[in-house]
């Protein structure tokens, strides 16, 4: 599947605290790919409530970007869903997202009230998307159930914040740090996200769906969010939360198939046909064997280019 959630282009969505009336008009002057309007983790408790009042005042105003907006409510388990889904559900949003789901038996009840809500507000049932948030242990133990779901589901996302917190492990992201010796040596928290961020972007596949990464915090380290960007790609996340308005070009970039790599695969698509007219089920291309899977994976690299650079040729 392609970086697309029907037929929306999704790379970078970009996080706006839902109770900073600033950064919600701030929005309008933005560009990702989508917004999300955030109820939860960047809400204080205490701001809950204002959270929910700004961001149904702007839902409406923000639509008139055209970029999709997928507001963020909290889990289940803090009882302010119920609110916050009345405040956001209508014509004007693309999708939820929903923080913490531990289970397909979460994402189901989240569905049934959506569905409430739809038919309440004359929207057709189905037609808001979820993205879920998979961000504890119990979220990925059962992450292969979530992802199949709910028809609603498009999306799944690692949240590595909220993971390691529930696993009481440290994260680091890239720094460094003395040891007892006094000597400097890099901190990487690969280790302490690796199944999580290994196994997401498989089980989504599995199930005809995308993944999202989490979000990179250090958002004046560009070559930081770079390299963060290619491990999650290598890795099948086909998108990246952004918590700051300048890492959305970055992402953007990171996320999208460069020329290069079109060139290359355009040559891959074309060795493999004139090879197919002759009879034979895969050729060679500077000493790289070129057969079904390398050209599959070739044609759909160029249709995301095409989808991306608007080129119908």
């Amino acid at each position: 599947m392609d970086t697309m959630i029907n037929q929306i282009l999704i790379r970078s969505l970009l996080f706006i605290p839902g109770n900073q009336p600033k950064m919600l008009e701030k929005a309008l002057t933005l560009k990702p790919d989508a917004f999300v309007l955030d109820m939860e983790d960047s809400v204080p408790f205490s701001e809950k409530e204002r959270a929910r009042y700004c961001v149904a005042e702007y839902v409406d105003k923000i639509s008139k970007t055209n970029i999709p907006i997928i507001p963020r409510v909290n889990s289940l388990e803090t009882g302010l869903i119920d609110d916050d889904l009345k405040a956001v559900v209508g014509p004007s949003i693309f999708g939820i997202s929903v923080g913490k789901v531990g289970s397909s038996e979460d994402l189901m009840i989240v569905d049934k009230k959506i569905s409430w809500l739809e038919s309440k507000s004359g929207i057709e049932v189905g037609k808001i998307k979820l993205l879920a948030w998979i961000e504890t242990a119990l979220g990925v133990v059962n992450s292969h159930q979530i992802c199949k779901s709910s028809d609603r589901l498009v999306a799944v996302c690692f949240g590595a914040e909220d993971y390691t917190n529930d696993m009481q492990i440290p994260r680091h992201g890239s720094s460094k740090e003395k040891d007892v010796n006094d000597t400097e040596t890099e901190l990487d928290d690969n280790p302490a996200i690796v199944y999580p961020r290994t196994v997401i972007p498989i089980y989504s596949k599995a199930a005809g769906i995308i993944a999202l990464d989490t979000p990179y915090f250090a958002y004046k380290d560009q070559k930081g969010l770079i390299t963060d960007c290619q491990n999650a790609k290598r890795l099948g996340f086909e998108g990246k939360f952004a918590i700051h308005p300048e890492q959305i070009d970055t992402i953007n970039q990171n996320f999208s198939p460069t020329k290069q790599e079109f060139d290359q695969a355009v040559r891959e698509i074309q060795v493999y046909e004139e090879s197919e007219n002759l009879g034979r089920g895969s050729t060679s291309l500077e000493y790289q064997v070129i057969d079904v899977p390398v050209v599959e994976r070739a044609r759909k690299l160029v249709r995301r280019y095409k989808t991306i650079t608007g080129d119908e040729g």
